[in-house]
């Protein structure tokens, strides 16, 4: 098993170094000059453009610009952001826990909903119940974030007034010495309403940043089980008299299991992606908003190092998936 780890773990060695090359080239292929965007003059002579320039490195060429980012990386260091003028680091973990919160909140519907009704789906296999809840998975799964959040909002927060349009929770709440994950700090602080004011708040983005992992989680869910259903030990185990609810939860699931927790871990590079629109849709304050906007104000430190560390959080997901293989499945192990 240790050796299996430590290769999974070498693998990541190049993967990083691919990613960092990425990230650095990414932001300087975009339009626009990031001097003139953090002066925010108008006119600036090229005498003071210049001087910009050389005080923040952009004169130099870009290798040695890279070569001062790996340098910067390897002591822990992401840089400053060109706007705050704090530390990327800093930024990043200040915000994180806001998009961890609503990812693990999304994460945890698409599995609790998608895992039951894929499984119900194969085990119903061409029943109206297969028909209706695929055909909604992808319906689901091609809906357009942005598209569908804006329906909710329309619905929930403007008809209905159901839910808030946008933020983590009411202006009447403040949580000076909080943890970031607003849920725990409404419930620890005690005020009345501020738990009940964070998970209407939370709710919305939730569920619409849930939707497309829902859908495929849920397709895959079944793929798979049809496929392990159909096995030899699974009908062995039917011949054998075995209660249905233990042939299918011990032998059938736990097997399926095994590309579904694949599709799982992917899904987590999906919900990065997805929390940025969801985000700046309910304008949520998190990693994805604060993407955008440094995009937008061409903050090269804030996006190369934004980039960098959504990777490196996905390949650790990644990294922690292909040990559970072991653990599933012991052969994967000596592979």
């Amino acid at each position: 098993m240790l050796r299996f780890i430590i290769g999974k773990i070498l693998w990541l060695i190049p993967t990083l170094i691919g990613i960092t090359i990425v990230a650095f080239g990414f932001v300087r292929v975009l339009p626009g000059d990031p001097v003139l965007l953090m002066a925010g003059e108008r006119g600036l002579s090229p005498e003071r453009h210049a001087e910009l320039a050389h005080q923040l490195g952009f004169d130099r060429p870009l290798w040695q610009q890279y070569l001062d980012f790996i340098w910067q990386l390897a002591h822990g260091n992401l840089g400053d952001s060109l706007v705050t003028h704090k530390p990327v680091l800093g930024e990043f973990f200040a915000l994180f826990p806001a998009t961890l919160e609503l990812g693990v909140c999304a994460m945890f519907l698409a599995v609790v909903i998608g895992v039951p009704i894929g499984v119900l789906a194969a085990i119903k296999r061409g029943s109206w119940f297969d028909q209706a809840t695929m055909g909604t998975a992808l319906v689901g799964y091609s809906m357009p974030i942005f598209w569908w959040g804006l329906l909710l909002i329309i619905l929930f927060s403007g008809i209905l007034q159901w839910t808030p349009v946008s933020g983590r929770i009411s202006l009447m709440y403040y949580f000076p010495n909080g943890t970031g994950f607003m849920i725990w700090d409404a419930l620890m602080s005690g005020q009345s309403g501020a738990l009940a004011s964070a998970l209407s708040h939370l709710i919305l983005p939730a569920v619409v940043l849930a939707t497309i992992p829902l859908a495929v989680i849920a397709r895959q869910t079944r793929s798979a089980m049809l496929e392990v259903l159909g096995e030899d030990y699974v009908r062995t185990a039917r011949a054998k008299g075995m209660p249905p609810r233990r042939v299918v939860g011990v032998h059938a699931l736990r097997n399926a299991m095994i590309p579904v927790i694949t599709t799982i871990g992917l899904q987590v590079g999906m919900l990065m992606a997805g929390a940025i629109l969801t985000e700046t849709i309910f304008s949520w304050p998190g990693i994805g908003k604060w993407m955008v906007d440094s995009i937008s104000r061409r903050d090269y430190p804030s996006v190369q190092g934004g980039l960098l560390m959504i990777a490196l959080i996905v390949m650790f997901v990644n990294l922690i998936v292909d040990l559970l293989y072991g653990l599933i499945n012991p052969r994967i192990r000596h592979r």
